[in-house]
């Protein structure tokens, strides 16, 4: 008798040792690789990117949900706990924010604000992110903020439109500071905006050297530029934004997320292709292929064809698209240069984002 009381015991302690598998999802954020997110979900690069049939590890965009194969169900990747509220303020960011002056603003450390919220990088918070503010129940220097209009005796309130003429676009001509995306050195972005990129086979050319290449992406003040090229590449302010690659092939984008009502909005960019087939006597041979460069404007999971702009002088192109509902919009531009030009680069400044109601 004792000795089948045993063996059961011990059958007993194998089978709920066994761990549980499941599938699980994300939703990619702002800032994300394929690379991290395996990190903390304990898993590899290789089992998701099988698992959500992705071709490119390097290119995964903000809103996609991706599928966790594999995940340890009685063993999950710990959440957070949430921040401690010690006020119960909260703050919703605006167009031109930054973490560092909301945190001036409400007399709390920059690192203070970025705890309580969960934010790991301190350069990338986007308009419409409620965040809580610790140990503050009035700001110093509170921030204007759109006021909230009462409610209507409707049954089914209509949000008001957002006001015509104001530029909804956070940081829109690059003077508000950047920061280095995921650490790389040659990534430095603009404050508010990230970039996606493809690495990898070129279906436009075949050529062994032609594949898709990281570009590199400067935010440039006009001392780093000679005087006679500033009018040229600056349109607004004392900054531009430089993406190029010297002999390589690029794709790209330039993504931010803007929260807006109901409504039609005209996106409006500037843009200066810098596409050099080589050089003559110390002058710029432009690229002949009209192919070799191409633009198109991103809206949401839509947004405009390819456009093939002028190259060697400023391009202003715009685009109107309509949203039927509250949301935050993820917006941008894409940038092609399907060759390895000499110097395969795009100057941009001074962009916009209004409502045309």
């Amino acid at each position: 008798m004792k000795k089948g009381l045993f063996i059961l015991m011990v059958v007993v302690w194998w089978v709920t040792a066994v761990p549980l598998f499941a599938d699980t999802t994300y939703t990619v954020q702002p800032g994300d690789t394929l690379n991290a997110i395996a990190q903390r979900y304990g898993s590899s690069i290789t089992a998701i990117a099988q698992a959500n049939n992705i071709v490119n590890p390097n290119l995964i965009y903000v809103g996609q949900v991706l599928t966790i194969p594999g995940t340890e169900t009685s063993a999950p990747v710990p959440t957070p706990a949430p921040p401690v509220q010690t006020s119960g303020s909260t703050y919703t960011v605006q167009p031109g924010d930054t973490l560092t002056r909301i945190a001036l603003n409400y007399g709390v450390s920059t690192q203070a604000l970025a705890l309580a919220n969960g934010i790991s990088n301190l350069n990338i918070i986007y308009v419409g992110q409620v965040l809580v503010i610790p140990g503050s129940s009035v700001p110093v220097n509170p921030p204007i903020a759109n006021p909230t209009p009462e409610p209507p005796a409707a049954p089914t309130p209509v949000p008001a439109p957002a006001p015509t003429g104001i530029n909804l676009l956070p940081n829109p001509s690059f003077e508000g500071g950047w920061y280095n995306q995921n650490g790389i050195a040659e990534l430095q972005l603009p404050n508010s905006w990230y970039l996606e990129y493809v690495q990898g086979t070129n279906p436009f050319d075949s050529a062994p050297w032609s594949d898709f290449v990281r570009p590199e992406t400067r935010v440039l003040s006009a001392g780093f530029l000679p005087p006679q090229e500033q009018p040229l590449f600056i349109w607004d302010g004392q900054y531009t934004v430089k993406i190029f690659k010297g002999a390589g092939a690029i794709s790209t984008r330039l993504l931010t997320n803007v929260a807006l009502q109901p409504g039609t909005y005209r996106f409006t960019i500037n843009v200066f292709p810098d596409l050099v087939s080589g050089y003559e006597n110390g002058q710029k041979v432009w690229a002949s292929d009209p192919l070799s460069g191409e633009v198109r404007f991103i809206v949401g999971g839509g947004g405009s064809d390819w456009l093939l702009p002028a190259f060697g002088q400023r391009n202003m192109l715009t685009y109107t698209f309509t949203i039927n509902s509250a949301q935050t919009v993820q917006v941008g531009v894409a940038l092609r240069g399907r060759y390895a030009l000499a110097n395969n680069g795009w100057f941009i400044d001074n962009w916009s984002l209004v409502s045309v109601q």
